[in-house]
């Protein structure tokens, strides 16, 4: 009754996760480890908030990376961009994507908004949970942005 591309699985916006792991990280900077919630639903694991922000931007990441069978979710069933050499790795960002496989629809070439999955990458390569509870967001932001910049890490 849901499937396709239907509003209730999908589409998937990649700037509406990117605030929803945003605000999550800061629920967990305030709730910390004692807080958590099942993830997913219906699985009986628990995490804590930092975790499942971490888990959605796996799951993001995902969308882009080739899968156990060599093929990335983003390009659906395009043969050419699937399997040819020239276009195999050549990544585009979509506007959106579909709530079920994840392939990418609307627009393509939409890396201001799309290409915030770079940032996630970035973002959960460089912080840990231990350093959220410590430092505010103030201090994290600026350690992010100086080790960017600067390439010092953890400095």
């Amino acid at each position: 009754m849901f499937g396709g591309n239907s509003n209730w699985r999908g589409p998937v916006w990649m700037p509406v996760n990117a605030l929803l792991i945003r605000g999550l990280l800061n629920l967990y900077g305030f709730y910390g480890d004692d807080f958590t919630v099942e993830c997913p639903t219906g699985s009986g694991n628990r995490m804590t908030l930092f975790e499942v922000a971490k888990e959605i931007s796996r799951r993001l990441a995902a969308t882009f990376l080739r899968d156990g069978s060599g093929r990335r979710p983003v390009y659906g069933g395009a043969e050419k961009f699937q399997t040819d050499p020239h276009w195999k790795d050549l990544i585009l960002f979509y506007e959106y994507f579909h709530g079920d496989n994840g392939a990418g629809l609307g627009a393509s070439h939409q890396t201001g908004w799309t290409g915030t999955v770079a940032r996630l990458l970035d973002l959960f390569g460089r912080l840990d949970a231990a350093t959220v509870l410590r430092a505010g967001k103030a201090e994290i932001s600026s350690r992010l942005v100086r080790e960017q910049v600067g390439g010092q890490q953890g400095a």
